[in-house]
């Protein structure tokens, strides 16, 4: 009998999925696209707003920045959490960096001139698992603001 169970579970047993394997610049833009669609809406002015942050942040052309966002997109789309993004970015930053990298997702927010609550959350739960405090946190939305 437990051989005929044991046969079961080892037939039905799952095989690990692998996390695909990203790099820095498309985990932050996967944390820009994350914030840009926490609010149920995928807005032109977001879009540029990534766009421009992106080239300005990563130093790369255009068609790189587009390729990148749309990468980006199908990450997230098929993401079950943030893990792999969240990690990626506190492996390659700095306190600092963080905090700059949470400033940059609040400019996304405030692209449409509306502040959502749900992209205020996704924020706030992205800066902690970033170890951003919270007064950095506010400093960061505040700086944004300006």
């Amino acid at each position: 009998m437990f051989k005929h169970i044991k046969k079961l579970l080892t037939e039905f047993s799952v095989q690990p999925i692998e996390a695909p394997t990203i790099d820095f610049n498309t985990a932050l833009a996967a944390l820009m696209v994350e914030v840009m669609r926490s609010d149920g809406k995928v807005l032109a002015v977001e879009l540029k707003q990534i766009e421009e942050l992106l080239v300005e942040r990563c130093e790369l052309e255009r068609a790189q920045v587009d390729a990148l966002i749309k990468t980006a997109q199908e990450l997230v789309e098929q993401a079950i959490d943030l893990y792999i993004f969240i990690k990626q970015v506190n492996n390659h930053t700095d306190d600092v960096e963080r905090i700059e990298i949470v400033q940059l997702l609040w400019y996304v927010a405030y692209a449409d001139g509306n502040i959502d609550s749900y992209e205020d959350h996704t924020i706030r739960k992205i800066s902690g698992l970033m170890y951003v405090t919270h007064a950095d946190f506010i400093a960061a939305k505040l700086a944004a603001s300006a």
